[in-house]
């Protein structure tokens, strides 16, 4: 993909000074890529994005007061077109599916090389995923897995009948009133198996549970 001869405009979130810095210095080494901003927690964060034109935004997994796989599903939502490199300590699978779930679209190790987040800005500015070398190949065979074994699961095994139901109508976008009404059940009911599904499959909300769910095969969208 040819560069715009437009600036690339980048938005700094990490509460480490020396971090940002030492990305600012490896960023300056293209005139195409503009740092625009630096912000050291998630009300910062949140504040300047209102007042900032932001292409991509780096922001680091471990915020103050809201985490930065929070931070990326609520940004994702208020500005779809804003690009996302999760910026991390984890070399965990896990942190890595959840922040793919929440929207990132990058999953930049803190301990790669200065090479690679420039090759992590390039991938995502040309409309791809970016993951990280260390996690690249557990990762698609993490995702082979899932096909190869989709309803293996000791989770997915662990539902019930009405669990199982349940969860495909969230995965549908189904709210609680109308999977109710669907199944015969109150509103009350719907929201403790919402909330058994939550529990066993370890997710805060539903975003991430119906993002690991289709992710990891438990359910499929129609075309």
């Amino acid at each position: 993909m040819e560069k715009s001869q437009e600036k690339y405009r980048i938005l700094l979130a990490d509460d480490h000074v020396l971090i940002r810095h030492g990305i600012k210095i490896i960023l300056s080494t293209d005139d195409y890529l503009e740092v625009v901003g630096e912000v050291s927690n998630g009300d910062e964060l949140l504040d300047r994005l209102k007042e900032t034109i932001v292409d991509l935004l780096i922001l680091d997994i471990s915020m103050p007061r809201v985490s930065g796989i929070e931070l990326t599903e609520i940004l994702k939502k208020r500005y779809p077109a804003l690009k996302i490199l999760v910026l991390t300590m984890h070399k965990n699978i896990r942190f890595l599916r959840r922040a793919i779930a929440a929207g990132a679209d990058g999953y930049l190790v803190k301990s790669d090389t200065e090479q690679e987040i420039m090759s992590a800005i390039g991938k995502i500015r040309g409309g791809k995923t970016y993951i990280s070398p260390c996690l690249e190949n557990e990762f698609a065979e993490d995702m082979l897995n899932s096909y190869r074994n989709p309803l293996s699961s000791k989770t997915f095994k662990g539902l019930t009948k009405r669990e199982k139901q349940v969860l495909g109508m969230v995965v549908e976008g189904m709210t609680s009133r109308k999977i109710a009404d669907k199944l015969k059940l109150s509103p009350r009911t719907v929201d403790h198996h919402r909330a058994s599904l939550l529990k066993k499959f370890e997710m805060n909300n539903s975003v991430d549970l119906v993002n690991f769910a289709i992710k990891n095969g438990y359910v499929t969208l129609e075309e």
